[in-house]
């Protein structure tokens, strides 16, 4: 990974995971360092400053907090160390978001006083709200609530975390956060949604909001084992590897070969014969990687963020070719741009770049991969 200024003692350091935001870009190196890059207008890279990176930097502030997970929502952007069993958030703070008891932008990364001492699974960010799912299956959630996206059966905004009293008795695996709408799945491989609904992204069957989390029923028979959310759409994959999705396809965003809207969860005919082990939502494109290390990606790709040399919107997903040595293991999309880590790693990115969330030094559009 390259790096700048005060980023410089990360360059070779190992990348554990990374996460993307609406324009800026969040990296877990080991020994416990973070980095962030692009967009810095809100605080969201946790530098101090309001200024963008065009490279990966360093974040001081989060040296000795041990942190073993980093997670981006659109402006903002959460890490988590499980010695403090403390969750820091920081950036954009409209709506509660940051969980600080206020609306307040913080430029630096700070405590959430309302989860400290709690041990947490998962962290998930959309655009304007977050969750947490504890070691014990429970789940916080906070921020933006116009549609119901919290859980909570109002649609009132939550400035502090708060449990959702409707998975009492039904521990949560994981949860996905959209712009407006959230998806879980259970330890028994059930899946939910809630929140925003107009375009079936709920998977429920019809276009209404829900204000607490209810089961989708088209997946009975099948356990799911993970869910992501783009903005206005929904990704998960079963227990056998099949890849499901539906909501929003104005762009193609759902992998089925059209441009229309899917109330169900409609499994992705194109990849019936892989097992989809990671996957990924942006604001209107979607990534998915193969146990075999194969990418794809497809949907909207006005910047090339589905990294396949045009800016041509795909409605099937097409395979992202990496050279034979560099096998993908982790990927995560922004609402414009695209990261890729392989085995090697080697960081890769591409898409829309003006505000360095790439991570090349530059402020360039990138229609195929680069690497960092």
């Amino acid at each position: 990974m390259a790096a700048d200024g005060s980023s410089e003692r990360a360059v070779s350091r190992k990348v554990l995971l990374i996460s993307a935001g609406a324009s800026h870009s969040v990296a877990l190196l080991s020994a416990n360092v973070v980095c962030s890059w692009g967009r810095g207008e809100d605080g969201q890279l946790g530098l101090g400053d309001a200024e963008d990176r065009f490279s990966p930097t360093q974040v001081s502030a989060l040296d000795e907090q041990q942190i073993v997970s980093v997670t981006c929502g659109a402006d903002h952007a959460t890490a988590y160390s499980e010695a403090l069993k403390q969750v820091y958030s920081w950036g954009w703070g409209d709506f509660g978001r940051l969980g600080h008891g206020n609306s307040s932008d913080l430029f630096t990364p700070q405590p959430i006083k309302a989860l400290h001492g709690i041990c947490i699974k998962q962290i998930a960010c959309g655009d304007s709200h977050c969750l947490a799912v504890t070691m014990e299956g429970e789940v916080q959630s906070w921020g933006r609530n116009q549609n119901g996206q919290l859980g909570l059966g109002t649609t009132e905004d939550s400035l502090v975390p708060q449990k959702i009293e409707a998975f009492k008795g039904i521990p949560v695996k994981m949860v996905a956060a959209g712009a407006e709408h959230t998806a879980a799945v259970t330890e028994d491989g059930e899946l939910y949604g809630w929140g925003w609904g107009r375009y079936g992204n709920l998977g429920l069957g019809d276009r209404n909001d829900r204000l607490v989390p209810v089961k989708v029923s088209a997946t009975v028979g099948e356990k799911m084992f993970m869910v992501a959310c783009g903005w206005r759409h929904t990704i998960c994959v079963s227990s056998s590897g099949s890849l499901y999705t539906y909501g929003w396809s104005k762009y193609g965003q759902l992998g089925h070969g059209d441009f229309e809207d899917h109330l169900f969860p409609h499994k992705v005919q194109a990849l019936h014969d892989s097992f989809t082990s990671q996957i990924s939502g942006g604001w209107r494109h979607t990534m998915a990687l193969t146990a075999d290390g194969e990418l794809y990606g497809w949907g909207w790709n006005k910047f090339g963020q589905v990294g396949v040399g045009d800016n041509v919107d795909h409605c099937s997903p097409v395979q992202v070719k990496f050279p034979h040595d560099q096998k993908v293991i982790l990927i995560s999309c922004g609402w414009r741009h695209t990261l890729a880590v392989t085995e090697r790693q080697n960081v890769f990115s591409w898409g829309r770049g003006t505000n360095g969330q790439l991570g090349h030094g530059e402020s360039v559009d990138r229609l195929k991969w680069r690497r960092g």
